[in-house]
């Protein structure tokens, strides 16, 4: 399947859950008193619209429609799509005499408009320009009977691209899991409230690009959202342009902790990014052995040897910000390190063996951002990967109120969590970041941002995002085969998003 890009500025903010959702949509017919009919229209004026934009050559389309609302949308696309000239068929999974409410308003108003409806059967989505999947949406919240799966299996099957209405039939909104099978759309148009699912659990794979449509319901509704994406506009608000009489010493000096026996790329990685976004002083504080690699690979860096955890107390006296962990190991070096920096008073961003080191002695913290990724996090969690996928939203959740501080749950679609605060979402980023050094990359970043004067809530978001943004920027070259250091030409771009807009 053909990756298609979300465009993401039309997207939302806000997140809602499935329930919540329904609710935004019975207080749009009951106190705006829209009629239900009514949104159903404009939300096949807006699937039509991303139809006719992104499969402009299409002119055979199949809609499958299912037994509810879902199925309603795809009827009045249906029908609209015909009236423009395209050659539409529709297949029933229901029979559309059993449809009720809006949705058998709609099936009747396509066959007054001449339209006809063919029951499913295999081979029924043959010669197709374009599927359209109005099965289930928002509605599924149970296992599929054998016949949907038969169905969802034959679109999956097909080369054809596929057009979701609201959600991928299959996924769930709230969770981002399947109930059993579940259509892998190219694209996804979600109406009235964008829904959390789509960020969570599997969902990436299924949901394809992203567009939304309100349905212009513009009053403010009392139901509360449960989460929020962070934009790119944001950027400018936290990275203003640089003061003209700045100097190194006020931007900053990061101390990076890591490279131990064997491991000096990661410290180095780490440094470098925590230049790479401005940081006017980035010191490594690492083992003898590591001391001339990291050196000859970025002289901007001030590399010092570590015998001891004492003599680490004077690094950490000069700095405005410790990263530790990176290449660290689990060795007694690494152990009697990570013992020191957890006194520290500076605040501190823990990645990779430091993490590995807390799940064995945990403590709770406030100064702190936790980056781990889904098998560091089971470990600090006391729970499997498995588990921690299943539920990213939760994890994250635990994983600020059990440590403290700001927890970043890195993957796809990464969260980030702190008590007080809605948890936050960075839909940026690609496949190609699932690379080693990776992680190493975004604890500079996070870390280097912090020593500029973000504070850690500022810096955890920001810094996740300028990461996947300049990833997506590497990307550009193709996505298999990227390096973590691909990255660094790139990070300069978004951390100095005026510049970007202006240019």
């Amino acid at each position: 399947m053909r990756r298609m890009k979300s465009r993401r500025d039309n997207l939302p903010t806000l997140l809602y859950s499935a329930d919540q959702v329904r609710s935004l949509d019975a207080f749009a017919i009951r106190q705006l008193q829209i009629p239900g009919y009514e949104l159903m229209t404009r939300a096949g004026i807006a699937a039509l619209r991303v139809l006719r934009e992104r499969w402009s050559g299409a002119r055979r389309i199949v809609i499958v429609c299912g037994s509810g609302n879902n199925a309603g949308d795809g009827y009045v696309v249906a029908r609209l799509a015909q009236n423009a000239g395209l050659n539409v068929v529709v297949i029933a999974a229901t029979s559309p005499g059993k449809l009720t409410g809006d949705a058998a308003l709609a099936w009747r108003d396509w066959s007054s408009s001449g339209g006809e409806v063919i029951v499913w059967q295999p081979g029924a989505l043959a010669d197709a320009d374009l599927i359209v999947d109005a099965l289930f949406g928002v509605g599924v919240s149970r296992v599929l009977e054998t016949r949907h799966t038969e169905i969802i299996e034959a679109i999956n099957a097909t080369p054809t691209p596929v057009l979701s209405l609201d959600l991928p039939s299959g996924l769930d909104g709230t969770s981002g899991q399947t109930w059993g099978a579940c259509v892998r759309a190219d694209c996804t148009v979600s109406f009235v409230g964008l829904k959390v699912g789509c960020f969570l659990g599997v969902a990436p794979d299924y949901v394809g690009a992203l567009e939304f449509d309100g349905l212009s319901i513009t009053a403010e509704s009392p139901v509360e959202s449960i989460a929020a994406r962070v934009e790119s506009s944001w950027l400018k608000t936290v990275l203003p342009p640089r003061s003209r009489i700045s100097h190194k010493g006020t931007n900053g000096h990061v101390l990076v902790i890591g490279g131990g026996r064997g491991m000096p790329g990661a410290a180095r990685l780490a440094g470098e990014a925590a230049l790479r976004v401005g940081a006017g002083l980035v010191t490594i504080a690492t083992c003898a052995e590591s001391v001339s690699t990291i050196s000859a690979g970025r002289p901007e860096l001030m590399v010092r040897t570590i015998d001891s955890a004492s003599s680490l107390q004077s690094l950490m006296d000069r700095a405005d910000v410790i990263a530790v962990g990176p290449g660290l190991g689990q060795e007694s070096w690494g152990r009697d390190v990570f013992a020191a920096t957890m006194g520290a008073r500076q605040p501190l961003v823990v990645d990779a063996d430091a993490l590995n080191l807390l799940s064995g002695q945990p403590i709770q913290r406030d100064g702190w951002i936790l980056t781990p990724h889904p098998g560091e996090a089971a470990r600090l969690l006391g729970m499997t990967t498995g588990q921690i996928q299943k539920d990213r939203f939760a994890a994250v959740q635990a994983l600020a109120n059990r440590y403290g501080g700001v927890a970043v749950l890195k993957g796809a679609c990464s969260w980030i969590a702190v008590d007080g605060q809605k948890p936050v979402v960075c839909d940026r980023g690609n496949p190609g970041m699932a690379a080693g050094g990776m992680g190493d990359v975004l604890t500079g970043v996070v870390a280097g941002l912090i020593a500029q004067g973000l504070n850690l809530w500022e810096a955890a978001r920001a810094g996740v995002l300028v990461h996947a943004l300049a990833g997506d920027a590497a990307a550009q070259e193709g996505e298999r085969g990227m390096l973590a250091s691909d990255l660094f030409p790139h990070l300069r771009t978004f951390v100095n998003p005026m510049r970007q807009s202006n240019a």
